[in-house]
């Protein structure tokens, strides 16, 4: 059957299975091993999905799970997630109940993963039912913590061993060929004067609104104001026994800041601008102020031709005495982490980095075999021969499983809200990615051993 003909007699399908994956709130959860019980069955349910179009499902002790058809010694591996961020504030519509409006879905998950993973399992589908002569083992294999440090694939790895080619359907077209190295910590300040605070949703992603309480009189309130006016940045203030304030932002994915706007780093500069006498608000302006790249760190001498660092603080907290505040860090993929973790010397006797984890970036020449192949796959079903492969700040499957890289889901030009409200996927691009799924198979299984 022609490829276009079996999308459109699919299609209704496809979005119903979409629908009922991106009907489980799948944020990591700790009620049951290992990621919560939602993901326990997100993840039952999207094997029950795999094995009705002919894959042979296995279940990874609830990590993660693959659909496998072919033979041979050789596996190809598609990876996507079925976990998703928190879905915050300022959504339309139920974020857990996927809603079709003028040719988009809109839902959490909807493009970040569970679109692309729908659209892998019809891929294999088409492949299975036109009899394809797989060569190479093929698993679509589905994690249930990528959003939370990806345990799930290093889970997977440990039990059933790395690929030999793959893709992770969680990126941009036409590829990424290398990701950035990740640096993750705890910054913890005690004995600030700040009352209370909270913000954010995740660490990797801009914190959108905070709420912090201060003492009556510490800040000069007019120079409050009008740093916030002057950066068009929204509030509300008010006043009891304490001052109530809450700053809000503008939320995007932890790898691009820049396109977003930081609740937290504008409370806290706005309180340096007004005179309030605090060391760690003080600490944070020294090193960090509104500085998205580590300019202050003197993080601009390891950047290359390929990228640069980008820093975001995503969650805030006060615990007892101390402010707990998470930083999530991706930095240039020809630096590493021991020259990371130097430049982030910067504790002092009240604040402190617990470094939660360090990942070396991920880099791949672009001529190998497999990378060529995916590009292909691209390049036939969209007639783009102009785009090139990138670099990107995100970090995905391919950092924790061998021989992988990101291959869409996404394409040049969209923006599909990731990691924010009103997440969405436009219905053509989710055909079209099933088109280039097909080839991208097709090719990796002509590659020679």
């Amino acid at each position: 059957m022609e490829v276009k003909r079996f999308i459109l007699e699919n299609f209704e399908d496809m979005k119903a299975d979409l629908k009922k994956l991106v009907s489980f709130n799948s944020v990591y959860g700790e009620d049951e091993k290992p990621f919560g019980s939602t993901n326990r069955r997100v993840l039952e349910c999207a094997l029950k999905m795999m094995e009705e179009k002919g894959l042979e499902p296995n279940n990874v002790d609830y990590y993660a799970g693959f659909g496998q058809t072919g033979k041979g010694d050789k596996i190809i591996g598609i990876l996507a997630h079925l976990d998703v961020v928190p879905a915050g504030e300022g959504w339309d519509s139920d974020p857990f109940t996927m809603v079709e409006k003028d040719g988009y879905v809109y839902g959490r998950g909807v493009s970040d993963d569970k679109g692309a993973a729908v659209a892998s399992m019809y891929a294999l589908k088409y492949l299975i039912d036109e009899g394809y002569d797989f060569k190479k083992r093929v698993r679509l294999i589905l994690g249930c913590n990528e959003e939370t440090g990806s345990e799930c694939i290093r889970h997977y790895v440990e039990k059933c061993g790395q690929i030999d080619y793959g893709f992770t359907p969680d990126g941009n077209f036409p590829g990424i060929y290398a990701e950035k190295g990740m640096f993750s910590a705890k910054v913890v300040s005690r004995d600030s004067k700040i009352i209370d605070i909270k913000g954010g949703e995740a660490s990797n992603v801009v914190c959108k609104k905070v709420n912090a309480k201060l003492p009556l009189n510490s800040f000069d309130e007019e120079k409050f104001k009008a740093y916030l006016d002057e950066h068009k940045i929204g509030y509300k203030m008010e006043k009891t026994d304490v001052i109530g304030i809450t700053v809000f932002g503008v939320a995007a994915h932890a790898s691009m800041p820049d396109l977003g706007v930081n609740a937290i780093s504008h409370l806290l500069e706005a309180l340096y601008a007004a005179g309030f006498e605090d060391h760690f608000v003080d600490w944070f302006h020294k090193h960090f102020a509104l500085s998205v790249h580590g300019e202050l760190l003197g993080f601009e001498k390891i950047a290359d031709k390929v990228s640069n660092t980008s820093i975001n603080f995503g969650v805030i907290y006060k615990k007892e005495n101390d402010v707990c505040m998470s930083l999530d860090m991706r930095f240039p993929v020809m630096s590493d982490t021991k020259t990371v973790a130097g430049l982030m010397k910067i504790d002092d006797e009240h604040t402190h980095l617990e470094v939660g984890g360090m990942v070396e970036p991920l880099y791949f020449d672009v001529n190998t075999p497999m990378i060529k192949a995916l590009k292909k796959a691209y390049e036939d079903v969209t007639g783009d021969h102009e785009s090139q492969m990138e670099a990107i700040g995100g970090g995905t499957y391919a950092k924790a499983i061998s021989n992988c890289i990101a291959f869409g889901c996404e394409f040049s030009g969209e923006d599909n809200h990731i990691h924010d409200a009103n997440e969405k996927l436009d219905l053509e691009s989710f055909k079209k990615q099933v088109a280039i799924y097909i080839e991208a198979i097709k090719n990796l299984n002509e590659i020679e051993d």
